[in-house]
């Protein structure tokens, strides 16, 4: 089990398809597969949080970080603006987690004012979510192939690819023009 959690502790890249497919493997059951994901956020929480804390006291103090802030909060505006939202509320803050990490979604809950406890649980709901949507494709995309490195190959290709079309596909839709 630990090497599973291992493998999901991996910030990047194919931590979430290869810890699946290896507990697969293993024979562990999807809830401990899942727990063990969980297990993963929470160190992730732990570790970063004092990070994240530094980083916020030295924007505050330091001239090129608190330009570097005023960027970040303008970005976080757009992405939430995405979601269908003007504030940063719960919902919003966990697809900015869903979307782009639980880290990201953590910074993004303390900029909107949530403390460890309610800014840690929205970015792990967000991740939790990712983990489900990736954990599934690759179970079901293996049942397909049923070879572990062909699947793992396709799914860390579509996490990939997959938003870069997305990108793409809103950015070339016709916008109406409001004259008719």
């Amino acid at each position: 089990m630990f090497s599973v959690l291992k493998l999901f502790l991996i910030p990047v890249g194919g931590g979430i398809p290869a810890g699946v497919m290896f507990a697969h493997a293993k024979g562990l059951a999807w809830p401990i597969t899942t727990g063990l994901y969980l297990v993963s956020d929470v160190i992730l929480a732990l570790a970063f949080e004092p990070i994240l804390r530094l980083l916020a006291l030295l924007m505050g103090k330091v001239p090129f970080l608190a330009r570097f802030s005023a960027v970040l909060k303008a970005a976080t505006a757009r992405s939430v603006a995405h979601f269908g939202g003007t504030g940063a509320g719960p919902l919003a803050l966990v697809m900015i987690a869903f979307g782009v990490d639980p880290m990201t979604g953590r910074a993004t809950a303390l900029a909107a004012g949530h403390g460890f406890l309610a800014g840690w649980t929205i970015a792990i709901v967000g991740d939790m979510l990712y983990f489900a949507v990736i954990a599934l494709t690759t179970l079901q995309l293996n049942s397909y192939f049923r070879d572990p490195n062909t699947t793992m190959l396709i799914v860390l290709g579509s996490m990939f690819i997959v938003p870069m079309l997305v990108r793409y596909f809103r950015s070339t839709q016709i916008i109406p023009n409001e004259k008719g």
